[in-house]
């Protein structure tokens, strides 16, 4: 039976919700929820994925070029899954779901096979400009998001500490 304070379904699994590691290394969170340290990587590995981000915005600039349907719909476009932040208006585990799931790259490919198996441009191109976001934002140190908070991302804490 699921927990009463658990999200459901798909927000559960979207929001990277972990049980806290007992009392060690604790960032506080909303209404008492904890992220720990562990839960974040460090290191050669936040590297390697942060490389890895900017690869993917490389690849798919380069793709873009060959596929695209011009810079200024590119421009339009590549920040509107930036909006998705609008769902901690409702609170951080629905914002870290509908965040999660416009920064995961389960969509945007899912967009690029939906194109080339359709012949369809747009797609493409839709699905090239969100990878290139997504690879941005990964590049940037901004991951995945945590139910405790917009700060509290899989690459690491993001934005201002607490000064207490």
């Amino acid at each position: 039976m699921a927990e009463l304070d658990s999200p459901p379904g798909f927000a559960h699994f979207v929001s990277l919700r972990q049980p806290p590691s007992r009392g060690r290394h604790l960032w506080p969170g909303k209404a008492g929820s904890t992220v720990s340290h562990e839960q974040a990587v460090v290191g050669g590995v936040r590297t390697l994925l942060r490389l890895e981000g900017a690869f993917v915005l490389a690849a798919a600039l380069a793709a873009y070029t060959q596929f695209g349907l011009g810079w200024g719909v590119f421009a339009l476009w590549l920040l509107a899954p930036d909006l998705s932040w609008l769902g901690y208006l409702a609170g951080p585990r629905v914002g870290a779901a509908l965040y999660n799931a416009a920064h995961s790259y389960v969509g945007p490919v899912a967009l690029l096979l939906l194109g080339v198996l359709a012949a369809m441009p747009w797609a493409v191109a839709g699905g090239l400009i969100w990878c290139a976001h997504i690879g941005m934002d990964r590049a940037l140190g901004y991951g995945l998001k945590y139910g405790a908070g917009f700060g509290f991302t899989h690459l690491g804490r993001i934005g201002r500490t607490d000064p207490w």
